[in-house]
């Protein structure tokens, strides 16, 4: 990890040493991971898209997951902020780069670590460990007590639920004991409201489960208890699935409840820029480096990073009309904190106008995938939040690379839940591409896009399975393309989307009015990060 002391913003890579990137040594060598030696692609100027797209591979995007997996695997397995797997990581990303040519700088950002809670089931027998996360807001401290159910509903329907919405759902409830953890069921009201209720009654702790009602209300729940509050809880406040939560509802049932209190480790931002010669209009794409604590990310956002570094290494060559800046950023999984520090400093500086537009990828190999472009002119979605103008420009060139390559597509919702937000609240225009986290795929969809009927579009999406083999290599080799062309295309010329003239990219590479959308989708795709209720 870098000691904080040697960090500031902007930091200039040449401080961080050639031998971090321990985890390389893992990563395949073999001729079948790296580009083609007879096309030179090393060497030449890929300043075409029909050059580019030859170069731009998916076994050198695999060959950065593979890497990013090894990662993993080396530091307790998960590359999340603020551990030693997210700073391997960006050692990783910033040696990559530098080779390639571009220009990289750390760009440092404060950030809390929560330690990961733990959450066991002492009694009746046999104990169990189940996994947990704690709530935005909690206390800190370690609990083991007894288990006391909070107006819990277990039979169907299990809608609604009011399990500790009301301060007397705690009456006739003994909470007179020194240790007594309150277990109680999401529904109907902010987390923050029960967990308070259950200080109030005199609870040491508080177990939040599911609800159980959907199956997107199944597994492991976390959020956050501010909302009514305006101050933290006194007491730890963890997370359980529904099926974990069933079991502690046993009569009997003691339960030990750990929440470290968290600590100061600044971030970075890899940030990482191609001059062009206009270094006023600045082209930005982006993804997500950090994982959730519970596992290694490959696809969220492995998939996302290791597309635009197969694409930085692959398009350095070329002289750009418009400057190019790729940023990896920290923290996303714990609230869009890297982005949004950057932008907050883009702000500071009145450099934030330069940015002509940015780009976003986030979880583009999902192994039940449909290819998503995130939905600019709210055809399929009225968007929550407000679409930047040239927005729309950015979503019909996806929607042209994907007809021109006969490949079917919908709308994912302009709903600024990744690293776009700080962007777009700032008038940016953004657009991006996404193939779907914890939603199911439909009947239709499968029709269209193959893959399983009735399952996620990401069974593994923030648990420990979504490693190396949860990646769709056809989704992922479709999408980089996708990538490299609209990078390519606002290399040269930003004027359809911020009326900035540049050149035509040279060839006779011409893309069609997009076909449209298929119209399946009635969300968008998942990707939620605050559950509230």
């Amino acid at each position: 990890m870098y000691p904080s002391a040697t960090l500031s913003r902007r930091v200039k890579t040449a401080v961080i040493a050639t031998a971090a990137v321990a985890g390389l040594a893992l990563v395949p060598t073999t001729a079948a991971m790296a580009a083609p030696s007879g096309n030179g692609c090393d060497n030449r100027n890929n300043n075409t898209y029909e050059k580019l797209l030859e170069c731009v591979r998916v076994d050198g995007v695999l060959e950065h997951a593979q890497a990013l997996q090894a990662i993993a695997d080396a530091n307790d397995d998960n590359r999340s902020a603020g551990t030693s797997g997210y700073t391997e990581s960006v050692e990783y990303v910033v040696e990559t780069l530098q080779a390639a040519g571009w220009s990289v700088e750390l760009d440092e950002f404060d950030f809390t670590y929560v330690p990961p809670p733990e959450l066991e089931q002492l009694t009746p027998a046999p104990a169990a460990s189940y996994e947990t996360g704690v709530f935005t807001g909690t206390g800190y401290g370690e609990v083991t007590g007894t288990v006391i159910p909070v107006d819990i509903v277990t039979a169907l329907p299990r809608d609604p639920v009011t399990s500790g919405c009301e301060a007397s759902d705690f009456t006739g409830l003994d909470f007179t004991g020194s240790a007594d953890i309150a277990l109680i069921q999401r529904g109907t009201c902010e987390f923050g409201v029960k967990a308070v209720n259950a200080q109030n009654a005199g609870a040491e702790a508080v177990i939040i489960f599911n609800q159980g009602n959907t199956p997107l209300r199944e597994g492991l729940v976390t959020g956050t208890l501010f909302g009514v509050n305006t101050e933290p809880l006194d007491i730890p406040v963890v997370g359980a699935s529904f099926a974990d939560g069933v079991a502690m509802t046993a009569a009997g049932s003691t339960a030990r409840i750990l929440v470290d209190a968290p600590e100061q480790r600044p971030q970075v931002n890899v940030i990482a820029e191609l001059p062009g010669k206009n270094d006023a209009n600045v082209v930005m794409a982006g993804a997500h480096l950090d994982s959730v604590q519970a596992g290694p990310g490959i696809n969220d956002n492995g998939s996302g990073s290791a597309a635009l570094l197969e694409i930085a290494q692959q398009i350095s060559k070329v002289k750009p009309e418009n400057t190019l800046r790729f940023a990896w950023w920290g923290a996303e999984e714990s609230g869009l904190l890297g982005s949004r520090a950057y932008v907050a400093d883009q702000v500071a500086a009145g450099s934030i106008d330069e940015i002509a537009l940015y780009l976003n990828f986030d979880m583009v190999a999902s192994p039940n995938y449909i290819f998503m472009v995130y939905d600019g002119d709210e055809s399929g979605f009225p968007a929550p939040v407000v679409v930047p103008e040239g927005s729309v420009q950015i979503e019909d060139l996806f929607e042209s690379y994907f007809t021109k390559m006969g490949i079917p597509y919908d709308d994912a919702e302009f709903s600024g839940r990744s690293d776009y937000q700080a962007f777009i609240q700032n008038g940016i225009p953004a657009g991006g591409l996404f193939t779907g986290a914890e939603v199911v795929k439909t009947e239709e969809q499968a029709a269209i896009w193959g893959g399983v009927a009735g399952e996620q579009y990401d069974q593994c999406y923030h648990l420990a399975c979504d490693t190396i083999d949860n990646l769709a290599l056809d989704a992922l080799d479709v999408n980089t393309d996708a990538i490299a062309t609209a990078v390519l295309t606002y290399a040269y010329s930003t004027e359809t989307v911020n009326g900035v003239v540049g050149k035509k990219v040279p060839g006779g590479f011409t893309l069609p009015a997009p076909a449209g959308p298929e119209g399946t989708v009635g969300s968008d795709g998942g990707h939620e990060h605050q559950p509230t209720d």
